[in-house]
């Protein structure tokens, strides 16, 4: 039966990460010691559920999580560091730290390495998340012990909610642009100015015309989206901006 540690110190441990051409060491105490940090283990990088919410989510919400304390967010699996450098590159999550527990030491020591043979995996964790302050884990959402790969209680919103309850969470942005475009310029400045973090997608390079067609029913740009909804152009945004601080 997999325990929940909550009131334990993390286990000790020594990650191999590979740094650009170097080997580099880094223990527990590097990592935990004096810090307030965020963890969250996953089966395997490059996999479903991992790759599309598990970390994408708490790389979306790290500034949030910065104001409300935590130093820092880690996310360990085991994996060589190959493997999590270049997962870390692919998701472009460059606001979480990405530790590889290549051996199981970490993850044995949590008790929390399982047999993952039936998909050919070997030895791989079992996916929680834990608030560590100082070595020491103040809360744990593990998984429920059920067939398959569950994801309920170890994502970045359940975390949030128990750190700060009341914290505002970030509003999901995109903009779609085109190189060059001015008016695409003074829509990401009025987005910045509001601290807004959006993701831009590209004109020829993210979607052609005939996506933008598709999705926004037109064909200039800027385009921008909000929580699902079509705001539309930079005169758009300016009135949506002035409205929403109404």
């Amino acid at each position: 039966m997999l325990k929940d540690k909550t009131g334990q110190s993390v286990p000790k441990a020594t990650f191999h990460t590979r740094d650009g051409h170097e080997w580099v060491d880094i223990t527990t105490d590097d990592i935990f010691k004096g810090k307030t940090v965020v963890v969250f283990s996953l089966p395997g990088a490059f996999t479903p559920t991992c790759s599309s919410t598990h970390v994408p989510r708490y790389n979306q919400l790290a500034e949030t999580f910065k104001k409300h304390g935590v130093d820092e967010i880690v996310c360990v699996s085991v994996n060589d560091s190959f493997v999590m450098n270049a997962w870390q590159q692919e998701q472009k999550a460059y606001n979480i730290r990405f530790i590889p527990d290549g051996n199981g030491e970490f993850t044995d020591g949590m008790g929390l390495l399982v047999d993952k043979d039936n998909l050919g995996f070997g030895k791989r964790s079992w996916r929680y998340s834990m608030l560590v302050k100082d070595g020491v884990i103040e809360k744990m959402f593990l998984e429920p012990e059920v067939e398959g790969d569950p994801f309920e209680a170890s994502d970045a919103d359940t975390m949030l909610a128990y750190i700060a309850p009341e914290a505002p969470k970030p509003v999901d942005v995109t903009i779609f642009t085109r190189p060059g475009c001015p008016f695409c310029a003074k829509a990401k400045h009025m987005l910045e100015e509001a601290d807004m973090a959006y993701e831009e997608l590209i004109l020829n390079r993210d979607y052609t015309e005939q996506t933008l067609r598709a999705v926004a029913n037109a064909t200039t740009v800027p385009q921008i989206f909000v929580a699902g909804e079509k705001v539309g152009g930079s005169d758009d945004l300016e009135s949506w901006l002035t409205h929403a601080k109404s």
